[in-house]
């Protein structure tokens, strides 16, 4: 497969679903056509210190999702729901280059692309748009992980820091959770790409990354053992050439029937056990969650808002 047939939406095999969707007419599993859903393009101050820092990241939330994990915490904007142009405008790339440079004259640390594997090809001209005009802040690209290494590969050039998750390690899980059973195979492969691009890390003065890989991964209750698990093949993979961040913040937004562990939140316990395995693994390069973050007011509201 050519690299222009990747970015094709007549055809889409954008992500590894390769649902072969035309986008032009129809939606994908991702829930969405040719049309940009924004749920939210403004300051944010939740992400990594080195990312969100004192002034904030110009986070972009878009709408849809091409993993939709059970528990996923944005539900409200990653699942298809009647059409999001019910709720939310639809946007151009052009006014997505415009809405880059807006939220570069506010001040903002970056442009967070979150969840942007979906829109690629139109995320690609408006960052390319943005570029000319003058844009100078760091692009970060915030995924799930479940991404195609050919995809990843388009974007050289134009990302500066890699934001991936890295979710799972056992096929179990992620069939489970995500009906992915293929997605460590991915995100491996992804984060790889992503490291090739942006394999040092280079930081501002101020403490703000400017270059370099993130690589999170949320502890689900009930589950250390996937958790260490990542560790272990991230730590042996990437060393302290990546930072890791280990979240505690899962936050059951809705019931789960059929896996009741996912309906609680992880407890102390837990998330000490995990950071107890890092530490002994010598990860130095980590960020960790203190204190009681496992709360929805975490989870930005989506209500259209465009800085």
């Amino acid at each position: 497969m050519s690299e222009k047939d990747i970015l094709s939406l007549n055809d889409c095999t954008l992500c590894p679903r390769e649902c072969h969707a035309d986008r032009t007419t129809k939606y994908g599993y991702c829930g969405c056509d040719f049309n940009i859903y924004i749920a939210r393009a403004a300051a944010h101050m939740w992400e990594e210190p080195c990312i969100s820092g004192k002034n904030g990241s110009g986070a972009v939330f878009f709408c849809g999702c091409n993993l939709r994990c059970i528990f996923c915490q944005n539900k409200e904007i990653s699942r298809f729901n009647e059409g999001f142009g019910d709720r939310y405008k639809s946007y151009t790339k052009d006014e997505l280059c415009d809405i880059f440079l807006r939220l570069e004259d506010a001040g903002l640390n970056n442009i967070n692309l979150v969840t942007a594997t979906h829109y690629m090809p139109q995320v690609i001209a408006a960052i390319g748009q943005a570029k000319d005009k003058g844009l100078k802040i760091p692009i970060v690209y915030n995924s799930s992980g479940y991404e195609k290494k050919e995809a990843i590969k388009r974007l050289e050039g134009l990302v500066d820091v890699y934001l991936p998750d890295f979710k799972y390690i056992s096929t179990d899980l992620s069939k489970k959770f995500s009906k992915a059973p293929d997605y460590g195979e991915y995100a491996k492969e992804a984060i790889d790409e992503m490291f090739r691009q942006q394999s040092k890390l280079v930081f501002s003065d101020e403490g703000l990354i400017k270059k370099g890989v993130i690589i999170r991964h949320l502890v689900l209750p009930g589950h250390t053992k996937e958790s260490i698990g990542v560790l272990d093949y991230l730590y042996e993979k990437y060393k302290d050439n990546v930072y890791i961040s280990i979240m505690s913040q899962y936050t059951p937004v809705s019931l789960i029937p059929e896996y009741k562990e996912l309906n609680r939140k992880l407890t102390k316990r837990e998330y000490e056990k995990v950071l107890n395995h890092a530490l002994d693994l010598g990860i130095k390069n980590a960020y960790i969650q203190e204190g009681k973050v496992a709360k929805e007011s975490f989870i930005p509201t989506f209500d259209g808002h465009i800085i």
